[in-house]
């Protein structure tokens, strides 16, 4: 981007406010806001994220930032009476990333920037503690070298560990000042060795280098990745933050934690939290020491922990919603360092949604606007059998729900190697670190021996819905060994285990699963409201009213039988928006289509009609009944031929053999001149749809009968059938209008045969770039369109889904050329373009055209949003995303009249 030389690109903390979260970045915005609100946030300014994006396009900083930086240095120094890195006092800074979005761990932090070698002796004056100094000093020079030079951060744990050893102690804080001053001095060496320079003594350009290493963790490979993850786009940039130095590092009056207002878990009110006594914030969230629960604050600080609760509540008030607070306590002194809406599990969103509803914090709009059917579809995943008979190796901390089974490995490349061949796997570590995110991704589960619900793998894992249990203290993982040992029992890599996110629990093996109580809900088994019904579940059901009531977009199934629309009608259809009949001919009745497509004369080709009739029709009465009062779209036969004809190579070898011996069969022989004769290269673009519907007299006629003949057999038992009759496959308006005047002649026929009047309706699919294109023109002989979103990706894109989503979707993914796959989320920019036009084309030519879409992206929570936005009557989607897609069709709706209003 271009540098604007009127630009400004620092501001201090008391200039923002948490609606400058482009600018300032989330951490940023809300360091100001605290400070607005008169909270204890130690001084300190943001710089921009319009800095950090002139510094990655054009690889240097803007020119104006070194004069504004130092403009601001300067007065943070007079605030504090101290200037950074002097010899006597020293003012230290933290330099911490933070993006407009929330990405844990995923970008650069340095604490105690401006300690020196002159410094640390003052800061040890200073605070009457050598240990501390030199315990500041250390972790200086670890963080900067690992983020700032690069340095293996391995060898300053191995280091680190070597000293312990040496002391015979378990924990760092038992490392006394002496220690530590030796370990600042190999820490040094270390630097020195693998970064080729010394460790920089100048305070300011600790800070200057750190903040181009927090410029350069934008577009590190776990900050793209989590990107990806999140659907997080790429070019927003991250701001910096400068903030003055507190310290919980300064002996047992002091320490640092985390706070949520709610249980980011399960949504339950109370004091959720961990805090470590004489400790920095790095410590809590990496998980290297095990914490405290929050609650044991009181007995340790009472004045600061009432102060915190008195905070947390004003917090949570202000955001009208659950907050994640870091703060320091300083020898007694409570200080804030960061807020934020907190992540948290798909339960505890529906919860805290209803919750704040019920306090009148927020509407029921706004409530709405807080969940997504991601969320809701973690819910319907199913639960472990509390029944089952399990083998209970360990427990640890509840940090993400769910049931997760899987092979034990320990390291994230063997994570992602394993699950690219198709096993699941759980993924066990002491702690996971931001360099483990490739691994927590191809998991099914996360599982470590440290750490607790603020730890990196529990806020990782309930922000991407991973099932996670943190902090199982007996677990003992030997990560080189690849092994963990509970109580004796020893796990190796490749054995089963089983992971209860909601209650902590590990089992060795695998552990059966039952469905889930909100799917029992969608099914009628749970009800709620009644005196025993799941609080989650009471929740789900106020947030799917409201959304059914202000929803526009109606919600239909995909579904080829009766069993799968009754099941579709109980999770909330309206109606089939897709009955692919090609589906009722797999099976037995294969070898009927077969010998249709190969007939030869009038006469098989009659025969084998006659012997399809009867059977469709009894497939159409069944569907009729189970979705009696709603409408059925019955799209006529779409067999791609290969799926209906014996395959060319069998048949070829059967012949070849069959001529070698002298004894080759008759019909064989016919046959296979007749699938050579058919044989396509690329079935899929091939003799299909309606095309088949006109090489092959009377096939779709016979579809039409059976639909109407049913249709008839329906009303006339005082039933209420809704057929709709789709076309599939139409290029041309020419096409449309041959076999709609075939069938509208049958259907007039059953009228007068049965002394019906049917009222089906006949239209069209467009999964063709030229039926999009066209659509003015077809809408003149069509009642209704339904979008083929499948088949019109792949020919907008020119794929073969079937074949390139295994050879190089991958490679697209991770270089950034799709965000998602086109198959899982309509492309907007070109296949969203042209349902846009043909929308707009339909409706000029036929205003009352109904308008749906039947491809899975029906029931894609995105995608839905975008059908909403150009106009679509309904989505249609497999039976178990209905709900997904009621619940996004109402936020949508929700979200359109609040743009509205606005």
């Amino acid at each position: 981007m271009s540098e604007n030389k009127d630009q400004k690109f620092v501001y201090d903390f008391t200039e923002g406010n948490r609606d400058l979260k482009d600018l300032l970045g989330g951490k940023g915005a809300n360091l100001a806001e605290m400070t607005n609100l008169g909270l204890p946030v130690p001084p300190g300014f943001t710089i921009t994220t319009e800095a950090c994006k002139v510094y990655l396009e054009s690889g240097d900083e803007p020119a104006a930032l070194r004069d504004e930086v130092s403009a601001h240095l300067d007065a943070l120094e007079q605030t504090m009476g101290k200037k950074l890195g002097q010899a006597d006092d020293p003012l230290l800074v933290s330099v911490r990333s933070g993006a407009k979005f929330s990405m844990p761990g995923m970008m650069d932090t340095v604490l105690n920037i401006g300690l020196s070698d002159k410094s640390v002796q003052g800061l040890a004056k200073q605070a009457g503690e050598d240990r501390f100094a030199w315990d500041s000093y250390r972790r200086l020079i670890q963080m900067f070298g690992k983020t700032v030079l690069g340095v293996d951060g391995e060898l300053f744990e191995d280091a680190l560990e070597a000293a312990k050893a040496a002391k015979k102690v378990t924990v760092d804080t038992d490392l006394e000042a002496a220690d530590l001053k030796k370990l600042v001095t190999k820490f040094k060496k270390i630097v020195k060795t693998e970064a080729g320079r010394d460790f920089p003594q100048d305070p300011r350009e600790q800070m200057d280098l750190a903040i181009h290493a927090v410029f350069d963790s934008w577009n590190t490979d776990r900050a793209k990745l989590y990107r990806r993850q999140e659907r997080i786009p790429g070019d927003l940039g991250t701001a910096v933050n400068v903030c003055s130095m507190v310290f919980g590092n300064l002996g047992p009056d002091s320490g640092t934690g985390v706070a949520f207002t709610r249980d980011p878990a399960s949504g339950h009110q109370g004091v959720y939290g961990d805090y470590l006594q004489n400790a920095q914030g790095e410590d809590v969230v990496a998980g290297i020491r095990n914490t405290v629960p929050l609650a044991e604050l009181e007995s340790i600080d009472k004045k600061s922990y009432d102060q915190l609760m008195q905070i947390m509540e004003t917090l949570e008030t202000h955001y009208k919603d659950l907050c994640d607070i870091e703060f320091t306590i300083e020898r007694g002194q409570l200080w804030m360092l960061q807020t934020r809406v907190g992540k948290r599990t798909a339960g505890a969103a529906f919860r805290i949604a209803t919750q704040l509803v019920d306090q009148g914090l927020i509407d029921e709009a706004e409530a709405l606007q807080r969940v997504n059917g991601a969320q809701l579809a973690q819910l319907m995943f199913p639960r472990f059998d509390d029944e089952a008979k399990t083998e209970l190796l360990g427990r640890g901390i509840a940090a993400s729900p769910g049931a997760a089974v899987g092979k034990a490995v320990f390291d994230s490349y063997t994570a992602v190697k394993w699950s690219r061949s198709g096993e699941k796997v759980i993924l066990i570590r002491r702690e996971t670190n931001p360099d483990d995110l490739d691994g927590m991704i191809a998991a099914e589960g996360i599982l470590t021996s440290r750490g607790g619900k603020t730890s990196h793998a529990a806020v990782v894992a309930r922000g991407m819905g991973k099932t996670c249990v943190c902090g199982a203290e007996d677990l003992e993982v030997d990560t080189k060994r690849r092994r963990m040992t509970v109580n004796g029992t020893v796990v190796e890599e490749g054995d089963v285990v089983s992971i209860d996110g909601s209650n902590g629990k590990v089992y060795l093996g695998e552990v059966p699963v039952v469905p889930s109580p909100v799917v029992e809900y969608f099914e009628g088994r749970m009800h709620a409201g009644a005196d025993d019904a799941d609080e989650l579940v009471a929740a789900v059901h106020r947030v799917m009213a409201y959304a059914d009531r202000v929803r526009r977009l109606r919600v239909r199934a995909n579904a080829d039988n009766a069993e799968d629309a009754l099941r579709a009608r109980r999770f909330g259809a309206q109606g089939i928006g897709l009955c692919r009949t090609e589906h009722m001919f797999l099976g037995e009745r294969r070898e009927m289509v077969e010998r249709l497509i190969l007939a030869d004369t009038d006469t098989e080709r009659e025969d084998a009609l006659k012997e399809l009739l009867p059977l469709q029709k009894k497939d159409f009465i069944e569907l009729f009944e189970a979705m009696d009062g709603l409408p059925v779209t019955v799209r006529l036969l779409d067999p791609p031929l290969h799926e209906f004809l014996p395959d060319i190579t069998e048949l070829s070898v059967r012949v070849a053999l069959a001529e070698s011996r002298k004894d080759a069969n008759e019909n064989d022989l016919r046959l296979l001149q007749a699938v050579h004769k058919l044989h396509e290269q690329n079935p899929m673009l091939g003799l299909r749809g309606v095309r088949l519907g006109l090489v092959i007299p009377g096939l779709f006629a016979m579809q039409v009968r059976a639909i109407a003949e049913a249709a008839a057999e329906r009303k006339n038992a005082k039933g209420d059938p809704r057929a709709e009759i789709m076309i599939p496959l139409v290029g041309t308006v020419q096409e449309l209008e041959i076999v709609r005047e075939e069938a509208d002649l049958v259907i007039a026929e059953v009228e007068a045969a049965t002394g019906t009047d049917l009222r089906l309706t006949i239209g069209t699919m467009i999964e063709l770039p030229r039926a999009a294109l066209t659509a003015g023109q077809i809408a003149e002989a069509a009642q209704f369109f339904s979008f083929g979103t499948n088949d019109l990706t792949q020919t907008v894109w020119g794929f073969s889904r079937d074949d390139v989503e295994a050879s190089f979707f991958t490679a697209y993914l991770e270089k950034g050329i799709f965000g998602v796959s086109p198959f899982e989320t309509i492309d907007k920019d070109g296949v969203g373009s042209l349902v846009r036009s043909a929308v707009e084309a339909g409706r000029a030519t036929r205003p009352d055209l109904k308008l749906g879409v039947c491809g899975e992206h029906g029931g894609d929570p995105e995608s839905v949003h975008f059908f909403h936005e150009v106009g679509l009557d309904y989505v249609s989607c497999s039976p178990f995303r209905i709900p997904v897609a009621r619940l996004e069709a109402g936020r949508a709706a929700a979200e359109s009249s609040g743009s509205d209003s606005r």
